[in-house]
Formats: structure tokens, C-alpha cells, sequence
């Protein structure tokens, strides 16, 4: 039968899914590290307070990318590059989710409505980083080596998104709170259709690299665009409602370090 288990496991057991995979997952968290990291150097000078917790979003992502790339090398593998269509992050900020790298890689400090823009598009990313994390916690949590990274990745997650709830509430009541719904509403929609373009893109090369056959790929394409069909109707929303978060000031201290895998 197939499940995301069944289908998780597959590409995982074989190294050359599995290469594509972890080197998908290194460079999109290698993307997030720094594009944090710059926004962490450029806050306002009104905003410096939040400086520390960017830094620390962005010293997770890098350590994500660091643990993928540890995997790869416990099984004797190195990166591959990355395919332009399967490039998640790349792809949103050609579409105008997350600050331009062209702004970010001035030295000009950025604005509050700017803090504003990246705390949204973060909050609507991390949504999927964190249900996607859960997904694999369900089901991987007790391998070894992956399972560690898993958990260890899926706790960052939680925490980011919490931190994405708890700041953009502050900023609501800051009075910015119809620019953050806005944004919200227009970045949700923008990923679940990216999502979607680059599910079908990945899945088209695992099954290439894993020789499915045509009705599993095509079975698989159609639940990929059944899922876009369900969030564009709606499933969309959870991705921009807040709420104060159980985990507060979840990003207030110092980044774990990655696990070691010998």
C-alpha cells in the first residue's frame, strides 16, 4: 500500500534518493541560514532587541543544512546539485516570499515595516517546515541517525514557527496589524502553489532515480494536486492565523549544536 511512510522509506534506503533528498534539504536550510543571519545585521536600530532571536533562526538553519550534510556523509555521499525546479526557497524568493537578496546584501539597515514583511513570509514557511517535520517525527523518530536529526529539526521548527506568533503579535498591536494579514493572505496562497510545483518536481526526479512505474507516479502527482486543491479552498488558512504560542520567547537563547554522527 502506499503511504508517506511507505514512500519516505523507499527514498531513503536508496543513496542516490536519498543524495538528492538530504542535498534538497542542506542547500534550502543553507539559503535560510543566511538570508537570517543578514536580516539579523541589518535590523533596525528600533528593533534591536529582535536581533539575537534572527541570529539564532538563522544559526538553526545553518546547523540543519550541517546535519544533512553529516548524513550524506555517514553513508558515503556527497551533495548533488540541486535541480533549479526543486529549489523550495530559491523559488519563493523569485516569487517575493522572504526579502529580496538584492536588499539583503546591502548594508543599508532595514525598515520596521521590512521586519514586519520577513516575520509573515516566516510565518507561513515555517507552518509547512514544521508539519513536514512532524510528518517525518511520526514515522522516523526511533531510526537511528535519522531519527535523532528529525527530532532535533523538528523541536527548531516548532520553535521558529512560535517565535513567528508570538513577535507578529506584537507587531499587531503596534498597530501594524492589517499589513500583517495582508501579507499573510498573499504569501500563504503563493506557497501552497509553489509547494506544490516543486512536490510534483521532486517527485518526478525520485521517481526517475527509483524507476516507479507510470501509475505510481501518476497516483502520486494526483494526491500532490488534490493537497494543492484542498488548500487553495481553504486548508490555506491555518497558515495565517495567530495565536499566542505554549513556547514563549521560544528563539531567547543560545542554537543547540548538531548532532555528531560517527
Amino acid at each position: 500500500m502506499l503511504s508517506a511512510k511507505s514512500l519516505f522509506q523507499e527514498i531513503l534506503d536508496n543513496d542516490e534518493s536519498f543524495r538528492l533528498f538530504c542535498s534538497i534539504a542542506a542547500s534550502g536550510e543553507a539559503q535560510g541560514g543566511w538570508e537570517n543571519g543578514r536580516i539579523a545585521a541589518l535590523v533596525p536600530e528600533s528593533e534591536r532587541e529582535l536581533a539575537p532571536k534572527v541570529a539564532r533562526h538563522g544559526a538553526d538553519e545553518d546547523k540543519h543544512g550541517r546535519i544533512f550534510n553529516a548524513l550524506l556523509k555517514k553513508r558515503g555521499l556527497e551533495p548533488v546539485e540541486v535541480p533549479h525546479e526543486t529549489d523550495y526557497t530559491m523559488l519563493l524568493e523569485k516569487h517575493g516570499i522572504g526579502l529580496a537578496h538584492e536588499q539583503l546584501k546591502r548594508d543599508q539597515p532595514l525598515t520596521v515595516q521590512d521586519i514586519v514583511t520577513y516575520l509573515a513570509h516566516s510565518r507561513v514557511t515555517e507552518q509547512r517546515a514544521s508539519e513536514q517535520m512532524e510528518l517525518l517525527r511520526k514515522h522516523f523518530a526511533d531510526q537511528p541517525d535519522i531519527g535523532r536529526a528529525v527530532r532535533m529539526i523538528s523541536s527548531d521548527e516548532d520553535n521558529h514557527l512560535a517565535y513567528c506568533h508570538e513577535e507578529l503579535l506584537r507587531f499587531a498591536r503596534a498597530g501594524h496589524g492589517r499589513a500583517i494579514q495582508r501579507i499573510l493572505r498573499e504569501s500563504a496562497l503563493a506557497e501552497i502553489r509553489i509547494y506544490r510545483d516543486v512536490s510534483l518536481a521532486v517527485m518526478d526526479h525520485m521517481g526517475g532515480i527509483l524507476g516507479w512505474p507510470r501509475a505510481k507516479a501518476a497516483l502520486l502527482a494526483a494526491g500532490i494536486h488534490a493537497l494543492y486543491v484542498y488548500e487553495r479552498l481553504g486548508g490555506w488558512h491555518r497558515m495565517v492565523s495567530l495565536k499566542m504560542p505554549d513556547r514563549r520567547n521560544a528563539l531567547g537563547g543560545p542554537a543547540t549544536s548538531a548532532p555528531e554522527f560517527a
